[in-house]
């Protein structure tokens, strides 16, 4: 029966007769919106739990710290889950397995709105980070293996406008969902969504025809990665609240981490078919943007976390004005990835990764001028500038890191890649938080030793408390004491704000030293930039593999 011309055109190349003729245009992008819509819904859920919290708490009946597992069972399921995604979808098969991760995280979603108590929800929500965990790796993987390099700057830049909104959007929406219907109901808009991506997924997206099914199951792989990176997970999510090593669940979890992780390392370069294939970290390019992405996640995820922290605490905004001074960072983002997307394969990527690095490092300079009167547009500026700047990170650090990655390899490739991403954002928030806490405690006793009780500007600004007060009512003994309370919450205030200040230079210094790696990285380009030019030994340059033939 003779095939027709427009059913072939949107057929996969895979199953076509022809197999050099290339991967519709149409089928390309309705491929990029079904794998961005599953992505889309979990970086979403992500964000939009932490609003709600403390309105669980009152229909739970739960403390602050019982809460937290909501929190940190997702992510600890998600840290178990992306170092295997690689494997699993070998397993499973790519088109299967990332239907499995979309039912998986649908089903937990509406289970978890209909929790009838705190011990089930959490179980949930580690399923929600089982089928949530893989779609991010999975999703740059086939985005990767479809679109030539001059392509995916574009197809990146779309997709990562798409998830640079969830962010955005989830402490907004889910303020306002949180407080005007139910908590449960940031659970349930994931099912409409799931839905349509189920079926979009199901339509679109093909198996790699590379795939092929390990012979056999590392066991003792699987477990010391669950052990190990579950360990790690919970060390880094409870140490800031059960000061640290000083807690026994901590010390305990540390010790298994450190020990399962090294013999995850040491079991998977000795395995045959390991879960996560290290030999990757040999390409340089791939080693080096690893540990690029992991200083970046470390000081992109920290200072927004500082920024709302800031906000709500030193300024006293509500949730919903903290969140919009977030939002102009998004917008920076998508303005800087429709113009990245674009420059990624005609210039040296080298050049747009060292030019968003600095204005990474711009914008926090200006995050570290903070203090107590600061007003909504000089935080919401360099907030835009480090939105921007982020534009011009991600694209071409994703183009140099994976460029020169074999295509049946990128699986696993995204898989390390997100996984140092995962670790380093979660690293920076427990490293924010923590010398967020010693610093405070620094600066209090150091402003305090230098308070002055028979100084003239002292003794003023007790006077105007003090005046402050007797015009309210209270009789001088009362409004002398009055005043001493409120110089020394001025003085807390003062701490705080300057022990925000060290954090943002050391995230300044984070980004600096991402500046340091990129001349060790070679510059990528295409195979149809490259055509008809001499094939040189120079090292600068490293050559797209492109799309491997497809299978007959």
């Amino acid at each position: 029966m003779a095939t027709r011309p427009d059913a072939e055109q949107n057929a996969s190349p895979w199953t076509r007769g022809d197999p050099d003729a290339p991967l519709g245009s149409t089928h390309k992008w309705a491929i990029t919106f079904s794998v961005m819509l599953v992505t889309v819904m979990q970086v979403l859920d992500t964000s939009i739990t932490n609003v709600a919290l403390p309105h669980m708490q009152g229909s739970f009946s739960a403390s602050i710290d019982e809460m937290s597992w909501v929190i940190t069972s997702y992510l600890a399921a998600n840290a178990v889950v992306i170092p295997a995604s690689g494997w699993l979808t070998s397993v499973f098969g790519r088109r299967r397995f990332y239907l499995i991760c979309t039912v998986t995280f649908t089903a937990s979603s509406f289970l978890s709105g209909i929790a009838p108590n705190l011990e089930f929800l959490i179980l949930m929500r580690i399923l929600q980070g089982l089928g949530g965990g893989p779609v991010v790796p999975m999703s740059q993987a086939v985005m990767w293996e479809i679109f030539p390099l001059e392509q995916r700057g574009t197809a990146m830049a779309v997709w990562g406008t798409g998830i640079m909104l969830a962010p955005i959007l989830g402490p907004t929406v889910g303020g306002y969902i949180a407080d005007n219907w139910s908590w449960r109901w940031i659970f349930y808009i994931n099912l409409p969504i799931g839905i349509l991506a189920f079926f979009m997924v199901s339509a679109f997206l093909f198996d790699a025809p590379f795939h092929r099914r390990p012979r056999h199951v590392d066991l003792a792989g699987i477990v010391l990665m669950v052990v190990g990176f579950g360990c790690l997970q919970l060390v880094l999510d409870l140490g800031e609240r059960r000061d640290w090593f000083d807690s026994t669940l901590v010390l305990m979890c540390g010790v298994l981490a450190a020990c399962m992780l090294a013999g995850f390392v040491i079991r998977e370069l000795m395995a045959s078919e390991p879960i996560l294939d290290l030999t990757v970290f040999r390409d340089r390019n791939f080693g080096i943007g690893t540990l690029a992405i992991f200083l970046v996640g470390l000081g992109f995820n920290s200072s927004l976390l500082l920024l709302a922290l800031y906000t709500q605490t030193i300024l006293g905004y509500d949730a919903w004005t903290a969140g919009l001074t977030l939002a102009p960072g998004g917008l920076g983002t998508m303005i800087a990835l429709m113009i990245s997307g674009r420059l990624v394969s005609r210039m040296d990527q080298r050049l747009m990764l060292a030019g968003g690095c600095s204005l990474a490092a711009v914008a926090l300079f200006f995050m570290t001028q903070l203090t107590s009167t600061i007003d909504f547009w000089n935080l919401a500026w360099p907030r835009f500038l480090q939105g921007f700047s982020q534009g011009f990170i991600f694209v071409p650090l994703q183009a140099l890191t994976l460029a020169t990655i074999p295509t049946e390899r990128l699986g696993n490739s995204t898989a390390a890649y997100n996984v140092a991403r995962n670790i380093g954002g979660s690293m920076g928030v427990a490293l924010v938080t923590t010398l967020l806490a010693r610093r405070s405690q620094v600066h209090q006793a150091t402003l305090m030793g230098h308070l002055d009780p028979w100084s003239f500007e002292m003794a003023g600004r007790l006077q105007v408390w003090t005046n402050h007060f007797v015009a309210r009512g209270a009789d001088t003994y009362t409004a002398g004491r009055q005043a001493m309370a409120m110089l020394y919450r001025e003085t807390v205030t003062q701490a705080n704000i300057l022990s925000y200040a060290d954090d943002f230079w050391l995230l300044l210094a984070v980004y600096c030293s991402v500046l340091l790696l990129i001349p060790f990285m070679r510059r990528v380009r295409s195979g149809g930039g490259a055509r008809g030019r001499r094939s040189t030994a120079d090292e600068s340059v490293a050559r797209d593999p492109g799309l491997p033939a497809p299978a007959e």
